[in-house]
């Protein structure tokens, strides 16, 4: 086949697969959206928590479909409230009954040192977040013109729902806008192109794109409640470092060939030849490391991992597929003004190659400092505090949050938020008197009934959220439980009680707390030995896969210590959310594996040409800043969850940047090295290096084939007027 055939061929068959790309990616926006389906609970619970079955039995009380707002009033100075202040707060209460669910309205009540009046207003919330949401603003309205010297906050489940929902407004473009203006200049620095970061940059952020819209058909298909903002936002961030990282791994591989190849689609093909498997196995570890979360109590995690996953399989089809495809289209030119020629000088790789000699020259000491180094910042974990109130989910603290402080400096701190007690009707009196003798109980009464429960409404003396606030909790439940005669009728899927039983935002903050525990103790050992499978496939061996799973476990304790002292000391943070070290542990195992791989399997491939301790020096000089380049993005990337306002996401942003950080600049560059030149030929045991005593030198081109010199078809000239032309 002559040489202009088979460009000729090579230039077909890359159209083809962009068209190709085009009408899948028409198809994908052109699915259906299905309904998304109701949550299983307000804190995504499975009905064999207490709390999800008072919140289902409470939709058999008449006021199932009420909740109240809390309008609380101080001065602004926090003196006590004059005759004149509560004549007028008592004269704006009846204007409020228009609100109310029914047209009323409780009568104001004065806290106890007359500093804070509060008037409790019950809302529908029949008519879903976006009524609650219109509601609240029409109520703040309505209270800002008050006399002055007076502070009036809306705070209550209602107002947090409403203030929730409306500092998501815009994150998403923010988040889009945000990272992708990151992601152009990281790649713009690495490439010193002009042109060429534009290519991999539109690539990644149509996946990006196609995969928001692949999640809202497919996580909702499977049965699974779809929350927009905190979902869509951490699997957009995952797709851009994901893509972006299999991009910079295909690219360095296609720019290495193109000196040893002339036609630009040979070269492109060896370098999909020599890249697919990392990038599989890199990949497929992410999304089985992904797919563990379905195993998760909480339904936001088992959200994550299918709309994760389905993140970074977009990815890697379209590293696999669409990039490759446009790049050669493009042809060499796109690299100007460092164009790779056949025969060409290798300007990459020289610092790593200085480093990794000198890693060689002293692998022991150096992996014992490395480690040393990983332990000495997992110490910074060790006064670690864990689990936010509601009050301490939000950066910038909207109003139902201070509403909910200034109540609390006055009132009881429960008052805002009452936990929920629900019992047979019979058993209402008993149960009320158990309860307000339990310890940090400050008032229990009887609340709504209906035809088989009844409701007991419980304050706690403790603010929500708070270690006190659990043990108050426990004692409560323990306490009504054991009332005769007292269990509420059983809901569906979940075992019958045996007493009454405790729920309402406080206890499901408490189950949530207890359901990330059961989590991080069953999903952990499942991801490692998942982890190590895929290694051991990978490598044919048992000592590489057990050092590079322990690095990574090393570097996630070191990231979180690092990420605790900056969020102690440095960002003021009360505690680390109990979620977040379930989704950062999973993140920084998936994809801290990554680099690995990308350097063990290079490293592999070079030592059948050099043996072991050539092969891993080989390996670290070619791959060295491809993926120092990429560690770095994928850091950046994740720290752009930063600007989304809640801590949670905030925590978990910088823990993944800390500890993929750790894992490119120490462990891949420094402690895999060092374990690979200590054990030599033993780092791949049981299996076995075999390189052939007639190969190659590795970095050496392939000597020409026997013959006359094949004609070839030039690439397109370096950019210039005009520029691109075909050729």
């Amino acid at each position: 086949m002559s040489v202009f055939t088979r460009v000729a061929r090579g230039r077909l068959a890359a159209w083809l697969t962009v068209a190709a790309a085009i009408v899948v990616g028409a198809a994908v926006f052109g699915l259906p959206r299905p309904n998304n389906p109701a949550p299983v609970s307000a804190t995504g619970l499975s009905v064999r928590w207490e709390s999800t079955q008072v919140q289902r039995l409470q939709d058999q009380l008449p006021s199932s479909q009420v909740q109240p707002a809390i309008v609380v009033v101080s001065r602004g100075d926090g003196g006590a409230l004059s005759q004149a202040d509560r004549s007028a707060v008592g004269d704006r209460s009846g204007d409020l009954a228009r609100f109310g669910a029914g047209g009323q309205v409780s009568p104001a009540q004065l806290s106890p040192d007359g500093t804070v009046a509060l008037v409790a207003v019950p809302l529908s919330t029949a008519g879903g977040q976006a009524e609650v949401t219109e509601t609240i603003a029409q109520l703040r309205a309505a209270l800002a013109d008050l006399p002055g010297g007076l502070t009036v906050e809306v705070t209550g489940a209602p107002a947090f729902t409403a203030d929730l929902s409306s500092v998501f407004d815009g994150a998403d473009i923010t988040l889009l806008a945000v990272t992708a203006a990151v992601v152009a200049l990281l790649l713009l620095i690495t490439y010193r192109s002009p042109f060429l970061w534009i290519v991999p940059l539109v690539v990644v952020a149509a996946t990006e794109q196609l995969t928001l819209r692949a999640v809202d058909t497919i996580v909702p298909a499977v049965g699974i409640n779809l929350q927009q903002g905190q979902v869509t936002g951490i699997a957009s961030v995952l797709v851009f470092g994901a893509a972006t990282d299999y991009a910079l791994l295909l690219i360095a591989r296609y720019r290495e060939e193109l000196r040893h190849e002339e036609n630009r689609f040979e070269a492109m093909r060896a370098a999909l030849r020599r890249t697919a498997a990392p990038i599989l196995a890199s990949g497929g570890t992410v999304v089985l490391g992904l797919l563990t979360l379905l195993l998760s109590e909480q339904e936001t995690n088992r959200a994550l991992a299918v709309a994760c996953a389905t993140g970074v399989v977009f990815a890697m089809l379209s590293a696999l597929f669409v990039l490759p495809a446009v790049l050669v289209l493009f042809g060499r030119g796109l690299f100007w003004p460092f164009v790779p020629r056949v025969g060409g000088a290798v300007r990459e790789g020289r610092l790593w190659g200085r480093l990794g000699a000198a890693v060689q020259r002293r692998p022991v000491p150096v992996a014992l400092l490395a480690t040393l180094l990983l332990a000495g910042l997992a110490l910074g974990g060790l006064g670690i505090r864990t689990g936010l109130s509601e009050t301490e989910q939000f950066r910038a603290q909207p109003e139902a949050v201070t509403g909910a402080q200034t109540l609390a400096r006055a009132f009881p701190a429960g008052t805002t938020q009452p936990v929920a007690v629900l019992t047979a009707p019979a058993a209402v009196r008993t149960v009320t008197d158990v309860a307000a003798a339990v310890p940090g109980v400050a008032s229990a009464r009887p609340g709504d009934a209906g035809q088989g429960v009844a409701q007991v409404d419980v304050v706690l003396t403790a603010e929500p959220g708070t270690t006190a606030s659990d043990r108050t909790i426990e004692a409560l439940r323990d306490a009504v439980a054991a009332v005769p005669g007292s269990a509420p009728p059983a809901v569906d899927g979940a075992d019958a009680p045996t007493g009454a039983i405790v729920g309402g935002t406080v206890a499901a903050t408490h189950d949530s707390e207890r359901a990330n525990d059961a989590d991080l103790r069953l999903i952990l050992p499942i991801i490692l030995l998942l982890v190590g499978a895929v290694l051991v496939l990978l490598l044919r061996g048992l000592v590489a896969p057990v050092l590079l799973v322990l690095t990574v476990i090393a570097s996630f304790f070191a990231s979180l210590g690092a990420a605790w002292l900056l969020f102690d000391h440095v960002l003021g943070f009360p505690a680390l959310d109990s979620g977040v070290l379930l989704l950062a542990f999973v993140f920084l195992v998936a994809l801290g594996v990554d680099y690995n791989i990308f350097l063990v399997t290079r490293a592999r491939e070079d030592a059948r040409l050099a043996g072991t301790r050539d092969g891993m020096l080989s390996a670290l000089r070619v791959t060295g800043g491809v993926i120092t380049s990429a560690g770095v993005l994928l850091a950046a990337v994740f720290a752009v969850l930063g600007v989304l306002p809640l801590i949670t996401l905030t925590q978990i942003g910088i823990i993944v940047c800390i500890g993929v950080l750790l894992d490119t600049l120490l462990v891949r560059t420094v402690l895999v090295p060092a374990l690979a030149f200590a054990l030599g030929e033993r780092f791949w045991w049981p299996g076995r290096i075999a390189h052939p005593s007639r190969a190659r030198p590795v970095g050496e081109a392939p000597a020409a084939a026997a013959g006359p010199a094949p004609r070839v078809v030039p690439d397109p000239p370096p950019p210039g007027p005009g520029w691109p032309r075909r050729r």
